[in-house]
């Protein structure tokens, strides 16, 4: 269970949520491997998972090659400019109702480099205590989630600092860019080693995803192509919900190469 606190994560190491890439690699790979028949080895074992999940299966098939031996990403988060900034304002537009009653210029110079000036932690302690949180609160609470992977920070009172100043809006470059650091569409060439040794690569998304996701995954499919890692490419009818049926078409594929 990789489940948080801030309702999930993204299967990467954080400070602020925990390692869980780590888990993932060192503790629950040998687990399964002592408590089940496996073949035990990276060519007969795949990572696969259907949004964060796809994310997860895409940055592990780069960073943590050595432990699979293929991976399959459905509707995996990449492109961020394009999925997550589009809905900031409406995560400080639910921030706001927990804004400080006074914005002192102390407040306004910390909430500037991305430290939370007393609303982000207002907000935790409200959505911790509500037992049926609405649409829109989910998706403030996933986008701090977002943050606590992208840009953790020990020192800061949630763990992790928000990109975008809480009033105004403005993005904070230095923060903005810690997100973009873990943005498989920059990280294709600099792990194409990994992704290269991969004995599969499946990448899908449906073209009419809400959150935009076909684009990156297109982004994605156009940078293995040029660089000449073999994959499967697919895109489908369909959005970001609903898609299950498409492991119909992954897992068998992804057995298929694992079992070689």
């Amino acid at each position: 269970d990789c489940f948080t606190s801030l309702g999930g994560n993204q299967y990467i190491n954080s400070s602020a949520i925990g390692n869980y890439a780590d888990y993932l690699t060192s503790e629950l790979i040998p687990f399964i491997d002592d408590e089940f028949r496996t073949l035990a080895d990276r060519d007969h074992r795949a990572c696969f998972g259907k949004s964060s999940g796809g994310y997860g299966a895409l940055i592990h098939g780069m960073k943590y090659a050595k432990h699979w031996g293929a991976i399959a990403a459905h509707s995996g988060d990449a492109h961020f400019d394009f999925i997550y900034r589009s809905d900031w304002p409406n995560t400080l537009t639910q921030l706001a109702r927990f804004a400080p009653k006074e914005l002192t210029a102390e407040l306004v110079n910390l909430s500037a480099t991305g430290l939370d000036d007393g609303r982000v932690k207002s907000f935790l302690d409200y959505i911790w205590n509500r037992s049926r949180p609405n649409g829109a609160e989910i998706h403030c609470l996933m986008n701090l989630c977002m943050a606590a992977s992208y840009d953790p920070d020990p020192t800061a009172t949630n763990g992790f600092r928000i990109p975008f100043v809480p009033h105004t809006g403005e993005i904070i470059p230095a923060r903005w860019n810690q997100w973009l650091a873990h943005d498989p569409v920059h990280l294709v060439t600099k792990y194409q080693g990994g992704l290269a040794s991969l004995r599969g690569i499946f990448i899908d998304c449906g073209w009419r995803d809400q959150y935009h996701i076909h684009y990156g995954s297109r982004m994605l499919h156009q940078q293995l192509e040029e660089l000449g890692i073999d994959h499967v490419y697919e895109e489908f009818d369909g959005t970001h919900s609903g898609i299950d049926s498409r492991m119909d078409i992954s897992l068998p594929w992804l057995y298929s190469r694992i079992s070689e």
